[in-house]
């Protein structure tokens, strides 16, 4: 594998890996260590993270195994190619994390989830991948959602040798497609399992594609992204927020619903869509999905 490394200090802003990508939004890569999920600190140590990129429109053409640590200063790689581009993409490491924070409403919870996880970034995920992890996100830890992505890779998906070393792509569509029911609730998706094979076939006959949606306005993307099979509002905005690049979208998830009851209590609107325009509008408009996500993350980890 190639190795390099990008200097913390040549981002605009600070910059957390393990925030990161320990914080609820992407369940695609997984620690070396396997100590995925045991610990909420920020800047939790120089741990490997390491993924399985699939081919993404002007990004990479082929699939591609990353590696990546945060180190002396500098996020480390390894990579069966030229990481930067990759990392920069998937880490959005080309976001001015300084401005997006000057840019948070005066909030003193906010203020707090900021404080606590400084450096944390959004993340693009691969649309696909992405979607199938938030439709088995229902009623479950990001532990347990993190496990079922790695059983699907390590079941269903092709194998990468590298140096020595096996590495699992996450399935693809088609590959998704082909299973039954039976074998997907074998590693234990439960309920899930006709969600995630009929999203796989609608997208593997062309019936549906979710990253077209990238290409609407955000309230007809959520729309969009609703046919698919398992997927609500909720798991629209997910997707809309950690891959598809909408950084207004804001989530309503349990944690968030408990701060906008608890702290927020004139954007409770009733339905989601009055909902989710009330609590964009009151975490910032344009970056409110960052918001939100040091919001879920921060309650998550240490309560408010």
């Amino acid at each position: 594998m190639e190795t390099g490394a990008i200097p913390l200090s040549d981002l605009h802003g600070p910059f957390d890996l393990q925030a990161t990508l320990e914080s609820g939004q992407s369940y695609l890569w997984d620690r070396a260590d396997g100590r995925m999920y045991e610990r909420t600190d920020a800047h939790g140590g120089d741990a490997w993270y390491e993924t399985v990129v699939p081919p993404i429109e002007g990004v990479t053409e082929r699939r591609e195994v990353v590696r990546v640590r945060q180190a002396d200063g500098a996020l480390e790689w390894e990579s069966t190619t030229d990481a930067v581009p990759l990392l920069t993409h998937l880490l959005r490491l080309d976001d001015d994390l300084d401005a997006i924070a000057d840019a948070a409403p005066d909030d003193p919870l906010l203020d707090r989830a900021y404080e606590a996880y400084r450096g944390m970034r959004l993340v693009r995920d691969p649309p696909f991948p992405c979607l199938v992890s938030f439709i088995c996100s229902a009623q479950m830890r990001v532990s347990r959602i993190h496990g079922m992505q790695l059983a699907l890779a390590r079941t269903f998906g092709d194998a990468l040798p590298v140096d020595g070393r096996e590495f699992r792509a996450f399935p693809t569509p088609e590959q998704l497609a082909a299973r039954t029911e039976a074998e997907l609730r074998d590693i234990r998706l439960g309920y899930r399992a006709p969600y995630v094979r009929r999203t796989a076939e609608m997208v593997a006959a062309g019936e549906a594609d979710p990253a077209a949606a990238a290409t609407l306005p955000y309230e007809e993307a959520r729309e969009y992204l609703t046919r698919f099979v398992g997927v609500g509002d909720k798991v629209a905005d997910c997707v809309l927020l950690f891959s598809l690049g909408f950084l207004e979208a804001v989530p309503l998830d349990t944690w968030i619903k408990s701060a906008i009851a608890d702290h927020y209590p004139d954007c409770d609107r009733g339905g989601y869509d009055a909902t989710s325009r009330a609590i964009r509008d009151r975490l910032g408009g344009r970056y409110a999905g960052y918001a939100q996500t040091y919001l879920f993350h921060y309650l998550r980890s240490r309560g408010a």
